[in-house]
Parts: C-alpha cells; sequence; structure tokens
C-alpha cells in the first residue's frame, strides 16, 4: 500500500475544534433554520490524518441494513422525527425503490429503512411499477413483500389507497417520475441524478467549510478537497484532451503548494469523472495530465459511459484524499448516516484488498457498526474521530445537501 507520511495534523489541532464547538453550534443551528430539512442523507468521509473530506453526499442513501442495531434505533427516531414535524399527519408512507431485485444488500436496506419508519402506528409500503410481476424480492433474511402500485388518472395507488407521503430510495438515474398526482414527494425529485451534477455538492457546501475552518482558526483545505470543473469538452478531439490535461496540471500544482505548505510528503492523485450524475459512470485516477493523454481509449470512453463520448461534457476533476484509517489488515473508511440535518448514525466501511487512495464501495467491503469496535484498543481513535472531525464534515456536508435542495428546487 502506498505510503502517505505526513504530519498527524488533525490530532494537534484537536485543542481548536474542541475551543469552537459552542460556535460551531450556532452556527449549525442558524444554517439549518434557513435551509429545507432533508429528511435522509449518507456521506462518505475519508480522513488523512492531516485532513478530512466528505467525498461522496447521497440523497437517496441504501446499506441502511449495514448500521448497528443500536444506531438504527436512533436514527428511526430522527426519521420519524422529522416525519412528525414535516408531514404530521401521513399514516401511510410508501417507498419508491430502485428495480434492484437481484440484490439481496439492497432488499435488505428496504427491509431496515421500513422498519425504521413504521412507528407510531404508521403504515409502509414499497414497491414501483417497475417492478411489476414481483409480489416480494429476496433478501439475506427472506422475502420482503412488495405492494403492487397502479397509476391512475389522479396519481397512484398502493393497496387499494393514495399513500400521505412518497419516499424516494431511488436516485432517479433515468429521469424524474410522472403522473404521482398530488402526493407530497421527499427527497424533491429535482435532487436525483437527471438533473443534480456532482459538483452541484461541492459548490454548495463550501462556503459553510469556509466559514467552519474560520470558527476553527484552520486551512478550510483541511477540511474538503479541491476540484474544479472542466466544462465542454470532447474527448474525441485531441485540442480538448490536451485542454483537460492542462487543467489537471494546474490541480496538480495547487495540491502539491498545499501538501509543501502544510509538511505532507508522498505524491497526490486526482480523480477524473464526468460531472453528469446520469452518465458519468466511470472514474479515472491519474497522477499527472501527461498520465491522461497516454490513457487508451477504452479507459477514457470509461467517463462517458453510456452517452459514447459524441457530445461536449463537464468533467470533475477531483483531488483524492487518502485514508489513515487502519483495523487490523483492513483500511477503513467512515459512512455517516443523517435525519433532519443531524448524523444519527454511521458504521465503518472496511477492505483488506484495496489500497488508502481506492473507493471502497466495493464487493470484497466489510461493514462494522461502532458497537462492533468498542472495547478493541486498536479502534478507540476512530470512535473518537467520529464525534469530532468526522461528524464535523458530515455535518457540512448535509448543510451543503441541505443548500442543493433550495437551489435545485427554485
Amino acid at each position: 500500500m502506498e505510503e502517505f507520511s505526513g504530519p498527524e495534523l488533525l490530532a494537534q489541532l484537536q485543542p481548536r475544534l474542541e475551543a469552537a464547538r459552542p460556535a460551531l453550534t450556532d452556527f449549525f443551528a442558524a444554517q439549518r433554520a434557513a435551509l429545507p430539512d432533508l429528511i435522509y442523507g449518507s456521506i462518505d468521509v475519508r480522513d488523512a490524518g492531516w485532513k478530512v473530506a466528505a467525498v461522496d453526499a447521497n440523497a437517496f442513501p441504501a446499506g441502511f441494513n449495514n448500521i448497528g442495531r443500536r444506531d438504527r434505533r436512533d436514527l428511526s427516531q430522527c426519521l420519524v422525527a422529522w416525519v412528525d414535524r414535516e408531514y404530521p399527519e401521513a399514516k401511510h408512507i410508501h417507498i419508491w425503490p430502485e428495480s434492484h431485485t437481484r440484490n439481496t444488500g439492497y432488499v435488505e436496506n428496504l427491509r431496515v429503512l421500513s422498519n425504521m419508519l413504521a412507528q407510531k402506528g404508521r403504515f409502509v409500503t414499497i414497491g414501483s411499477p417497475e417492478l411489476v410481476g414481483h409480489s416480494a424480492l429476496e433478501g439475506h433474511e427472506g422475502e420482503l413483500l412488495l405492494s403492487a402500485v397502479i397509476q391512475t388518472a389522479d396519481g397512484i395507488s398502493v393497496e387499494g389507497a393514495t399513500p400521505d407521503l412518497l419516499l424516494l430510495n431511488n436516485d432517479l438515474t433515468s429521469g424524474p417520475l410522472t403522473g404521482l398526482g398530488d402526493i407530497p414527494v421527499t427527497p424533491p425529485q429535482d435532487m436525483g441524478w437527471h438533473k443534480r451534477r456532482k459538483s452541484s455538492h461541492f459548490r454548495a457546501v463550501q462556503p459553510f467549510i469556509d466559514e467552519a475552518a474560520e470558527l476553527i482558526g484552520i486551512d478550510p483545505w483541511l477540511l474538503g478537497t479541491h476540484w474544479i470543473v472542466s466544462e465542454d469538452k470532447c474527448l474525441e478531439r485531441e485540442t480538448c484532451l490536451i485542454e483537460l490535461a492542462a487543467e489537471v496540471d494546474e490541480c496538480f500544482g495547487h495540491i502539491r503548494g498545499k501538501y509543501a505548505e502544510h509538511g505532507i510528503s508522498g505524491e497526490p492523485v486526482m480523480f477524473v469523472k464526468n460531472d453528469s450524475g446520469t452518465y458519468g459512470l466511470g472514474i479515472i485516477e491519474i497522477g499527472s495530465g501527461e498520465e491522461l493523454l497516454e490513457l487508451s481509449n477504452r479507459r477514457l470512453n470509461r467517463l462517458t459511459y453510456g452517452k459514447g463520448g459524441q457530445d461536449a461534457e463537464d468533467f470533475l476533476l477531483q483531488e483524492g484524499v487518502p485514508t489513515a484509517l487502519r483495523w487490523g489488515d483492513s483500511v477503513v473508511e467512515p459512512c455517516m448516516y443523517g435525519a433532519g440535518g443531524r448524523v444519527c448514525a454511521w458504521f465503518y466501511r472496511t477492505n483488506d484488498r484495496k489500497g488508502v487512495m481506492a473507493n471502497l464501495n466495493s464487493p470484497s467491503s466489510r461493514f462494522h457498526a461502532p458497537e462492533d469496535l468498542e472495547g478493541d484498543a486498536e479502534a478507540a481513535g476512530l470512535l473518537e474521530r467520529a464525534e469530532g472531525w468526522h461528524g464535523l464534515v458530515a455535518e457540512l456536508a448535509l448543510l451543503g445537501m441541505a443548500a442543493e435542495m433550495a437551489e435545485l428546487s427554485r
């Protein structure tokens, strides 16, 4: 595994974080009061020891089945409190899922989410027209019953009735839902990948990162990733590739300057992604602009997967953040779940086959709840970080998602 030997800046700066907690509490309260209230979201956090960053903010989170039993109770209370606050008359909640009929982990995610919402006499159903013909889906713990969703002239009918609230657990990559009638939908459909862009979140969250960093008295770069969007590039044209490579090298220059400023050794890495959530399924990891120019057409085509690369696209250039977190032989990534703008639960994604810079969201990863790590001396630092730096950047990311929602819904 590649090594990053920079100083433990976050540990050294911990006293500043503690001293700023009263000011941060007031800051978060003021920002939440001015923004829409998110029902839920999940945040993937990377901790390099010298910086910490939220690298993915999911508005339609899955993985609820990976949350431990204790945190499920806490998250359930947060979700139910959100419904009580926003839709107090809602007795029938319908979950509109993805169509992953063979993904048993995703099925368990739906089961757990349904159980967490089915409190205070509320009735929760699951299904969509895309799942017609399936009365149940097979999960790790047996069958999950589905409800038939019938589209009528006035909207949809589920179990012979119109739901009071539709909860999306579907990222709407293929486009918005239609024919729903007057049923309120949360999260708003505008947060789906047919409209949202990857850079939307980083753009929205940066002002919050800047203000929080000022309150703590640290460089904002220590709380996020450096990124830019390279616009209107057609990768089939050499001139576009050359321009993109030049922007890559400019980004690397900025990041290396930060490495020098903070005494960090090691070579930075950058990820190039299609900024469109709909088509940007491929991610390319590079170490220089020259490396981008030398990529094969097959690898470059990953960036425009599903679209053929015929049109100009916008590409997100994002600094890679290595993980310094370890447990045994595995690298570790915290995954934090929020409701109502606050972190209410988390688990740890671990992998003993991946390096410190790799995407850990893969079939070889394992999941551990905080209670699984309690009493383990090696894991004590992980749990301490969750209440500090990890929770901070996760709640900043939730503010960013709320700001995105406000902007996209205008």
